[in-house]
């Protein structure tokens, strides 16, 4: 399923383009703005300007493996809910969480490939970007990438999950993605954040998308913070995974096919 998945989408190769490009000029539009943002404010969030752009073209490239703004399976599962296609999802020798899993993973490798290099090369070469050169930090940051896309999983899956229940998951996946986009450090890095709120957004599974696999590239998170920072990501996807296991034992007890 994680090689169909990684297949799938490797087959639309015009809307790749399509997407890189659009994710290279709005990361260009965050660069300039973070830029007069940090000229004003040096050292906001205790990043230096460096750090700041990198952050900017880190997030182009994560943005659709973690598929903030949607993307992801969570459609196509709320659609086969809705129509009741899901009733053979069940039938297969496969479980319907683990399922969609590897889909999501192979998609997500994909776009990480496709997507992500590319926007991240291009604002290497028109900005002064704080790459690390050491690999184990590279390395460190796939770890972090991988739990978070695990986290993202399994808040996609709770999202689908409620058309069980609702017949329509759309409003739902639409306040995940503005969540999404706020919570995660799309715009704007959590570290940012004033006071409490800022407390509460970083507590969230949501930092674990964008945030936490940043702070891991720019070398905020080494040594202990670094294994905290595993165990952070790790505990809300084992959290959310198993809510989603719940979830989905009490929904396929009750599945209602349209029309009969």
């Amino acid at each position: 399923m994680a090689r169909g998945g990684f297949r799938r989408h490797a087959t639309y190769r015009t809307a790749t383009a399509a997407g890189v490009f659009t994710n290279t000029v709005f990361g260009l539009i965050l660069a300039y703005t973070y830029l007069a943002l940090w000229d004003q404010r040096p050292g906001l969030g205790g990043y230096d300007q460096a750090q700041a752009l990198t952050y900017v073209w880190l997030g182009q490239s994560l943005h659709m493996v973690m598929a903030v703004l949607g993307g992801g399976f969570e459609d196509e599962l709320i659609e086969r809910i809705r129509s009741g296609d899901v009733a053979i999802d069940l039938y297969r020798p496969a479980d319907l969480q683990l399922w969609w899993l590897a889909g999501d993973l192979g998609r997500g490798l994909f776009h990480l490939l496709a997507r992500g290099l590319v926007p991240m090369l291009f604002g290497a070469l028109v900005f002064d970007l704080a790459l690390p050169a050491d690999p184990l930090r590279w390395l460190a940051f796939l770890g972090a990438a991988l739990l978070g896309l695990l986290v993202s999983f399994a808040i996609r899956f709770l999202v689908a999950l409620s058309a069980f229940w609702l017949m329509d998951g759309a409003g739902v996946a639409q306040m995940a993605w503005l969540t999404g986009i706020f919570f995660s450090g799309m715009l704007l890095p959590l570290n940012v954040f004033p006071g409490l709120l800022g407390e509460i957004a970083r507590l969230l599974p949501w930092a674990s998308l964008m945030q936490l696999p940043a702070d891991v590239l720019l070398g905020e998170r080494t040594g202990a913070a670094l294994l905290s920072g595993y165990a952070f990501q790790l505990g809300w996807a084992a959290a959310l995974l198993t809510l989603g296991r719940l979830l989905q034992t009490v929904a396929t007890r009750r599945v209602v096919v349209q029309g009969g």
